[in-house]
């Protein structure tokens, strides 16, 4: 536990938060700022600044959950659709440096607009970035 850490205290029980799932690696709670109602977020109880330093067995146990609870979202609300999030580093929107994915319930006409100024590769730019990927793959 962090404990400057917003979720860690969560965790702890130093601060409320309307939990929806629980167990012995995850917690699961309603964000208190919602994109749409059923905004939900889903945590480890380890503190992990983000993916990139998340194990990877505790990111499968979150995949496992965070399949589950989207269902159990997109029902209890009626949502049309499910966006999973996952915001690593500032400039990606992260505010929070607790490993979290937000699952957030979409609904027609919300709205909520995404990948606004996406952009076409260059003549053989794709295959160059795809090299350079791979080359870091470990």
């Amino acid at each position: 536990m962090h404990n400057d850490c917003l979720f860690c205290k969560i965790i702890a029980g130093e601060i409320p938060s309307t939990k929806v799932y629980d167990d012995e690696h995850v917690l699961v709670f309603l964000d208190i700022h919602p994109v749409n109602i059923g905004h939900t977020l889903v945590i480890p109880k380890t503190h992990h600044t983000n993916l990139y330093e998340t194990p990877d067995e505790i990111l499968a146990h979150l995949a496992i959950i965070v399949k589950k609870l989207s269902i159990a979202v997109k029902e209890a609300v009626s949502a049309d659709g499910i966006n999973i999030e996952m915001n690593n580093d500032p400039v990606a929107g992260q505010i929070i440096f607790h490993a979290h994915i937000h699952i957030v319930p979409r609904f027609a006409g919300d709205g909520f607009t995404h990948w606004q100024g996406a952009r076409d590769y260059a003549e053989g730019e794709s295959e160059t970035i795809a090299k350079k990927i791979h080359a870091r793959l470990k």
